[in-house]
């Protein structure tokens, strides 16, 4: 799959958005705009990642798996995307609160 195919449509169903409280607070506070993270993970940008986890993620789209994404905003503050097997919850978290 090219970059250009990955960031050009949707490559699944996200459910319900949620996010933890410290991503909340965060957002609160203007520290945090987690929109632009979410879009690459929904589009397979799988962010900061080993080739490892990135090759299960791309497996994960074709048989169902849970799909695992994270972005280091800055040397401090680390955000990481959860979308469960089933596609019915999409979950922004940080990596404490997990």
């Amino acid at each position: 799959m090219s970059s250009a195919q990955k960031l050009s449509f949707p490559l699944f169903q996200r459910g319900k958005l949620v996010m933890t409280r410290g991503i909340s607070k965060l957002i609160e506070q203007g520290m945090l705009d987690p929109l632009p993270y979410f879009q690459r993970h929904q589009h397979g940008d799988w962010g900061d990642l080993s080739e490892d986890v990135r090759c299960a993620n791309d497996a994960a789209l074709k048989h169902g798996d849970r799909l695992f994404s994270s972005y280091q905003i800055n040397p401090q503050l680390e955000l990481w995307i959860i979308t469960e097997c089933d596609r019915s919850v999409t979950t922004l978290l940080l990596p404490g609160e997990y």
